[in-house]
């Protein structure tokens, strides 16, 4: 067992399984209810739309190159795998890290999922204000954003804290 590894640190994963389940199924929910390109208005501001993502955050690389399934599906999984690794070494006060990260990696699973099974990414929140679009996006991408911010909260939070002996 390697030096400093939390195996109990394992049940944070409840958090990622609980996301990539979540995902799936409103994709799924997205993907039968709603036509391609699609707006569905449900308030200003906010619409149903379904899209392919082929690319990565904002469509980036949304070209449709071959290597980007298999390529980003395997980046994705590479950061999982430093990600939790990460959290197996964080010690019990680190709950909000933990929780952070755990939806980062609920997040990107559920990504990878679509990736490998589809060959894109299932998207279908759009949000607006006036003739601005935020580009669509789902759980697992919000999950990852939320993740992203906790952890910044939890960095600023322990650079702060006093040192703990």
């Amino acid at each position: 067992m390697p030096s400093g590894v939390r195996w109990a640190n394992l049940r944070w994963l409840a958090a990622s399984l609980a996301i990539v389940a979540l995902d799936q199924w409103t994709k799924s929910i997205a993907s039968a209810s709603l036509q391609l390109n699609e707006a569905v208005p449900v308030w200003p501001g906010f619409n149903w739309t379904l899209a392919h993502n082929l690319g990565v955050a904002f469509s980036l690389f949304n070209d449709g190159h071959v290597w980007q399934r298999w390529g980003l599906a395997g980046f994705a999984l590479l950061v999982s795998t430093f990600l939790l690794r990460w959290l197996l070494k964080l010690t019990a006060h680190e709950r909000l890290s933990a929780l952070a990260l755990a939806l980062v990696i609920g997040g990107a699973l559920g990504n990878v999922i679509d990736r490998v099974r589809l060959g894109y990414v299932v998207d279908f929140v759009e949000l607006y204000a006036g003739s601005y679009y935020w580009p669509a996006f789902n759980v697992a991408d919000s999950s990852i954003c939320v993740g992203a911010g906790l952890l910044l909260i939890a960095s600023w939070r322990e650079s702060r804290a006093p040192a703990r002996t």
